[in-house]
């Protein structure tokens, strides 16, 4: 007679117990974010306005955005919300989880070959041509201050191309516990199907600026990116609260007619750091956000939690360890260096047409043998 007609409930007992050896464990913070219970605290599952704030303590701003979060970057609180897991078009403000999951992959000083299709990509470009070889690290600057999708392209390609990059980034938004996030593009175009929400770009913000690169393109107001015969030309950060906000940090603004505006936000006060993250706001949003971060660092600071950004899960990419900081607790965090003048504050996506960039160099060389400077030109919103 065998084991089992002898003593089958043993025998299922054992097995059982192999089976949960194998099998392993939700993390809590995972498990959290099935249909019962949202990530980061039940609290967050309202699609209306939640704070918690003592009488007579003035409340958010309103604001057009039909999602939001005002977050707490040192302890993870989320301090404010307005459907954080409302599930939207992110538009490029998805680009800061490219630059999260791939500056681990590539190394700053590798050079990458752009091709036509990268070149001929829609919406925001930094200007890159076909065949012209680009160091990863002018890549990245593009990706972050100028939106260019061009560099979100050559990017992708550099990490193993576009379905690689794309299977990486939905992973590493799994990881952080970012689970109404589909990337379905490195850049952030609409394409059916993409989606993020404000509690998940708030959770991606504050993983991103617990790696020094990323700190440093974000923070970045203006830089020099190659141009064709060896020459470079100025690009300008598109992100109007790095220079306008005292003690902003960055991050990522985004716009396109479908998404309509979205932006991710960082700033330091005193001992304080908080993020702020907008979702299908109107083209004004760098107000909106100001005005957040402001009843943030004030108001804000009497506010009881009404949840928070959870752990993530360790990125296996950086094993290596060739970046240091993998859990950001914005402590840490440096305020960006005095920027620039005013009259340099704003992107250059006049620069995108090859002939406007060949009139903006020609003119920066006639500057040059002047002994002069060149003036920076306004342009207009994204």
């Amino acid at each position: 007679m065998t084991l089992l007609a002898r003593r089958p409930r043993a025998v299922l007992v054992v097995l059982a117990l192999a089976l949960t050896a194998v099998v392993p464990a939700m993390p809590a913070a995972r498990a959290a974010g099935d249909h019962h219970r949202p990530v980061g605290g039940d609290l967050l599952r309202s699609r209306g306005l939640v704070v918690r704030v003592p009488s007579r303590t003035p409340r958010p701003p309103a604001v057009s955005a039909a999602s939001y979060v005002v977050a707490d970057l040192d302890t993870g609180a989320v301090l404010a919300a307005k459907d954080p897991h409302g599930r939207y078009a992110p538009a490029s403000t998805l680009k800061i989880l490219t630059a999260l999951t791939l500056i681990p992959r590539l190394s700053p000083s590798q050079l990458v070959t752009a091709t036509a299709a990268d070149a001929d990509v829609d919406g925001s470009k930094v200007g890159v041509v076909p065949g012209g070889r680009y160091h990863v690290d002018d890549l990245f600057r593009a990706l972050m201050m100028v939106s260019g999708n061009d560099a979100a392209n050559v990017l992708a390609e550099a990490a193993g191309g576009g379905s690689a990059t794309i299977a990486a980034m939905n992973e590493r938004a799994r990881q952080l516990g970012a689970l109404d996030t589909v990337a379905r593009t490195p850049s952030g175009l609409d394409v059916a199907g993409q989606t993020s929400s404000a509690y998940d770009l708030a959770l991606i913000a504050r993983a991103g600026l617990g790696l020094p690169e990323f700190r440093r393109y974000v923070a970045t107001r203006r830089a020099d990116f190659p141009a064709p015969g060896g020459r470079r030309f100025e690009i300008y950060t598109h992100n109007r609260l790095l220079v306008r906000y005292p003690g902003a940090l960055g991050v990522k603004n985004g716009f396109t007619s479908t998404a309509r505006a979205s932006f991710v936000g960082a700033a330091r006060r005193g001992d304080r750091t908080l993020v702020v993250t907008l979702l299908r706001a109107q083209p004004r949003v760098w107000d909106e956000a100001a005005r957040l971060l402001d009843w943030g660092f004030t108001a804000g600071a009497r506010a009881r939690p009404v949840g928070t950004l959870v752990e993530p899960e360790p990125d296996p990419a950086l094993a290596n360890g060739r970046l240091d900081g993998t859990n950001p607790h914005a402590a840490s965090l440096p305020v960006p260096p005095p920027g620039h003048p005013p009259l340099a504050l704003f992107g250059s996506a006049a620069l995108v047409a090859s002939g406007l960039l060949g009139l903006r160099m020609r003119a920066r060389d006639r500057a040059a043998a002047r002994g002069g400077r060149q003036r920076p030109r306004a342009l207009p919103p994204l």
